[in-house]
C-alpha cells in the first residue's frame, strides 16, 4: 500500500505538469474573431466560382455562393477562383425480398474543390469531400425522383458547408493585405 500512495503522489504531480505543459502550447482563436476575423470575411467575399457541369454541382455552387457571400452572390471584383466539381451517387438500403423493391436508400455526394490565387495561380486549398443524405423511397415513381432529388440537395447544403470551412481555414493562413484597424474603446 506504501507503494501505491508512494507512487500516486509523484506522478500526479508529474502528470499535472505535463498536462499544463501540453496546453500551454495550445492556441485556440475564433476562425471569424477580432481584426483577423474582419480580414477573413472581406477575403471570403472575394471569390469566383466556375460553371457547373451537373445538377448536383450547381446545388452545391449555389449554397457555396450564399454561404461565402452571406447572401450577396459573387464578388465583382474576385481575388480567388473556387473550382468545384461534384456528383451523386443514390443506392438502395433496405430491399424487400418479397417485392424485390427498396423503402429507403442512401445518397452520397462527393465534391471536388480547389482554391487558387488569381494574382499568381497558386493553389492554396484542395480536397474532396462527401455527405451523405438518407431518403425513403415512395411507390410511386414520382415521389421516388422528387425524394433522390432532395436527398442530393441536402447532401450538396452539407457539402457547401464543409467546403466552407476548408476555404476559410485555407484563407486564414494566407497572410493579410492590410489589417483593418482593432475596434478601440468608443
Amino acid at each position: 500500500m506504501l507503494l501505491s500512495d508512494r507512487l500516486f503522489r509523484t506522478a500526479l504531480p508529474a502528470a499535472a505538469l505535463a498536462a499544463l505543459m501540453a496546453l500551454s502550447a495550445c492556441q485556440v482563436r475564433p476562425l471569424y474573431g477580432g481584426a483577423e476575423g474582419m480580414a477573413l470575411n472581406a477575403k471570403m467575399h472575394q471569390f469566383a466560382f466556375n460553371t457547373p457541369t451537373t445538377p448536383v454541382a450547381q446545388y452545391v455552387l449555389n449554397d457555396l455562393i450564399f454561404i461565402t457571400a452571406g447572401g450577396l452572390g459573387e464578388s465583382a471584383d474576385p481575388k480567388y477562383d473556387v473550382n468545384v466539381s461534384a456528383f451523386a451517387i443514390t443506392s438502395e438500403v433496405l430491399v424487400d425480398d418479397s417485392s424485390d423493391t427498396a423503402s429507403a436508400g442512401r445518397t452520397i455526394v462527393t465534391a471536388d474543390y480547389s482554391l487558387r490565387r488569381r494574382s499568381d495561380s497558386k493553389l492554396l486549398a484542395s480536397g474532396r469531400r462527401k455527405a451523405i443524405a438518407l431518403v425513403d423511397f415512395p411507390s410511386q415513381e414520382f415521389a421516388r425522383l422528387r425524394a433522390i432529388r432532395d436527398a442530393e440537395q441536402r447532401a450538396s447544403k452539407e457539402v457547401a458547408e464543409i467546403i466552407n470551412a476548408d476555404l476559410a481555414i485555407a484563407l486564414n493562413k494566407e497572410p493579410p493585405e492590410v489589417l483593418p484597424p482593432a475596434p478601440g474603446p468608443q
